[in-house]
């Protein structure tokens, strides 16, 4: 069984940033692509990013481009996407996801955790 469970979400003032964390644990993949998604209320889930198993490769989403980062630590199972530049659209509940086959560029997350809020105020 894989678990991923989000943490780092939160209120933040617009302008503001805050740093998601990914934690993935049990029977954990040799390798895997990481991604990021992001649902808000009566909408549908948005892609955010997404990092390859090395970290080599990297994809954002068009609106977070220039103001999100998406990275990986594979020694801790950990994926982190720092937000800078926070907007009141950004407000969300955010996912992080994983893909086993590692083809980049991923289309098929199999794992997903339950999800962290972000809500950002004007």
């Amino acid at each position: 069984q894989v678990q991923l469970v989000e943490s780092g979400g939160g209120l933040v003032q617009a302008g503001g940033s805050l740093r998601l964390s990914c934690a993935v644990s049990g029977r954990t993949f040799s390798r895997y692509v990481m991604g990021w998604f992001r649902q808000a209320p009566g909408k549908e889930r948005e892609f955010v990013a997404a990092i390859s198993w090395t970290g080599a490769r990297t994809s954002y989403g068009d609106s977070v481009q220039g103001r999100f980062t998406i990275s990986r630590d594979n020694a801790k199972n950990t994926g982190y996407l720092q937000m800078n530049t926070l907007k009141p659209e950004d407000t969300a509940v955010y996912y992080c996801a994983a893909d086993p086959r590692t083809t980049w560029p991923s289309n098929e997350y199999d794992y997903w955790g339950q999800g962290t809020q972000v809500i950002v105020s004007s």
